[in-house]
């Protein structure tokens, strides 16, 4: 099972040369397995980055979740031990979409797909996978 954070989210479906070779080939084998989730807050960021003008998609974002929904990307709701467990998260910063997401891939056990380097050099027990790679 993969998460993909909001990086990889908007990278994959815009086709961008920015998610690696390595990366792409672990999400489509995933794809296979209907393994590729994401979390719900993901979709809450891409909006905020949205309003803030730092995205564009091409439709709504509420339309373009579920074109991705649609896909084969499976959603994976906030839930209160998520959010709780996110609380207590030893990170250096207090990003709350960022917290959530790894809260989310460390309650399932997920390998979560990210270029964000403040998660990349987090010294947690987080299995991830460099999605520039």
């Amino acid at each position: 099972m993969i998460l993909l954070d909001t990086n990889a989210l908007i990278w994959l479906d815009d086709g961008s040369d920015r998610l690696g070779s390595q990366s792409l080939a672990l999400i489509r084998a995933k794809w296979q397995q209907e393994s590729v989730f994401v979390s719900a807050i993901s979709f809450w960021e891409c909006a905020m980055l949205e309003r803030d003008r730092r995205v564009a998609f091409p439709q709504s974002v509420v339309a373009w979740r579920a074109s991705m929904l649609d896909k084969g990307t499976r959603e994976i709701a906030l839930d209160g031990a998520v959010a709780a467990a996110a609380v207590t998260l030893a990170l250096p910063y207090k990003d709350p979409a960022d917290r959530f997401i790894i809260a989310t891939a460390l309650a399932k056990e997920a390998v979560l797909v990210t270029a964000d380097e403040r998660i990349l050099g987090w010294h947690g027990q987080l299995r991830r996978q460099d999605a520039r790679l």
